[in-house]
Parts: structure tokens; sequence; C-alpha cells
């Protein structure tokens, strides 16, 4: 369990993998703190103006690169990225990937296409991936990762 205090008056806690509190851990954190506060509160230390919200981080959340991608590795990831061409200029592409590997020395990671409606054939209604793409890897440094977030299916 992690605990954190910022000056800017939030409390921040994290006790499970991916982020996400249990109901039971958060209604346990809350009636704590609560009564930690109003202790606090009566010796007049601290603002009487100060509220506890509790809130999940939910799936919209920018993942940090490298630290949260081996956290959530079994999970299909929004990937936007800057792909170099060998031409002039890059271009900026995303896709729904899972994460493969790690590499710390090379600082870069191998992504394979998420079995997902988006990187399906849309005339092969129900399929999986076919072979060609389930094999398909990308290999991308960290550099030109731009943005990466939990994938949202909309299905």
């Amino acid at each position: 369990m992690i605990w954190r205090f910022s000056l800017s008056r939030f409390l921040r806690v994290d006790t499970f993998i991916y982020g996400c509190p249990s109901m039971e851990e958060m209604e346990n954190f809350s009636a704590l703190y609560k009564k930690r506060l109003n202790e606090v509160g009566e010796s007049g230390d601290i603002p009487s103006d100060l509220a506890l919200e509790v809130s999940s981080p939910g799936a919209e959340r920018l993942l940090k690169v490298p630290n949260d991608l081996e956290r959530f590795k079994e999970m299909p990831m929004q990937v936007c990225y800057v792909a170099i061409n060998e031409g002039p200029g890059n271009t900026e592409k995303d896709g729904v990937f899972l994460l493969e590997s790690v590499e710390a020395a090379s600082e870069s990671c191998m992504w394979k296409l998420a079995n997902v409606r988006e990187n399906r054939d849309p005339l092969a209604k129900g399929r999986p991936l076919s072979r060609k793409k389930k094999e398909w890897r990308l290999c991308l440094p960290f550099g030109s990762l731009k943005k990466v977030s939990l994938y949202i299916d909309n299905e």
C-alpha cells in the first residue's frame, strides 16, 4: 500500500496492481482517514474546509512509459507513436496493441496486435485475427511513444 501526501491537500492510495482498490478498502480507508482528520481538526492544526474524495483512476488515464507498461501487460493498450520513415518527415500513428516485452537495456518495447475489433478484418465478422496479424510485431523505442492508455472496448 502506498500513501502519498502533497501540499495541494490530496491523498492518493494505491493498493491493487491495476491501481483500483476494492470498495471495502476504500470504505476502510475513508473511515480511518475521517477519524484521523477529526482528531487533528479539533486541535486546529488543519483548515476546517478539507474534504475527502475517493475515486477510481479509470481506464482513460495515461500510462507512464516504461513504469506502467509491465503492470498492464495482459491488457490491450491504445498506443500513439511516431513512426520513423525512410523518406522526409516522420508520421504519427496509433493502434491497439498488447505488450509482448520490455527491453530495459535498449529502452524499447515489443508490441503485438491485440485481438480487438479495430484490428480485425471488417468483412470477417466475428472471426479472430488472421495468423499473419497474430505473428506481426512492432518494436518501438520509448522515445517514439507519444501516448499510451488502456483500451476501452466499445462493443
